[in-house]
């Protein structure tokens, strides 16, 4: 299980980024930190697997918090959060390592989009050789973006997904055109709920089904996911 720091001054923000977080049983949150100060005195002196780090703090913004981890040497890898999306400030954020980025507001389905894409990131490289596809996937991910309108290419299965399980995704969200949660659909076909996420992540990014934040609900909004004609 991979161990988590959020760095979050604001708490309500930090208690969803942990609700998120820790809805995928891959991750655990072991600490978190009001401000950077106390974010680099715990990374000093405890390991972690990733930090959720948020850009605009009082004190000591996410910037300063990255360049003083890695100049003591911490590599954690790093999500940043934050409402900056401007090129510099996302290109200083990535030369310090940052391995994904969101931007305020984000949805759910991107925020397990990064963490999804840490853990194959570990995978491949507790791998004792990848090959260059592999490779490929691993450091281009999401380089080339793909019209909504257009129809992609097929392509082969990422390593994992097993087409007879794609399928009774699929058929299981033809048969449900109003959409469903990862919930509903592990509920419909059996599977576990971490499979269907996977299944409708793969979905979602090769362009076959559509996602939409359902707020209705009164209280976690919750992801919903059709499948396109």
């Amino acid at each position: 299980m991979y161990q988590v720091v959020i760095v979050e001054d604001d708490p309500m923000v930090a208690m969803l980024n942990r609700r998120y977080t820790e809805k995928d049983p891959r991750f655990q949150v072991c600490r978190e930190c009001p401000d950077g100060r106390a974010a680099l005195e715990y990374l000093r002196s405890h390991p972690a697997d990733l930090v959720i780090l948020d850009m605009y703090m009082p004190q000591m913004d996410g910037m300063d918090v990255l360049r003083q981890l890695r100049a003591a040497g911490v590599s954690t890898d790093v999500i940043m959060i934050t409402a900056a999306s401007d090129t510099a400030t996302v290109e200083a954020a990535m030369r310090l390592g940052v391995v994904d980025y969101l931007v305020k507001p984000f949805e759910y389905e991107r925020f397990c989009q990064a963490l999804d894409a840490f853990d194959r990131r570990r995978q491949a490289i507790r791998a004792q050789s990848v090959n260059q596809q592999q490779l490929d996937e691993l450091l281009h991910r999401g380089a080339a973006v793909v019209p909504a309108e257009d129809k992609p290419e097929e392509k082969p299965l990422p390593k994992g997904l097993q087409p007879k399980t794609l399928e009774a995704v699929c058929t299981c969200l033809r048969e449900n055109p109003q959409g469903l949660t990862c919930e509903q659909l592990a509920m419909k076909t059996g599977f576990s709920a971490v499979t269907a996420r996977h299944y409708v992540h793969y979905l979602a990014e090769s362009g076959r089904a559509d996602s939409r934040v359902d707020y209705s609900t009164g209280g976690r909004p919750s992801v919903i996911y059709t499948l396109r004609d």
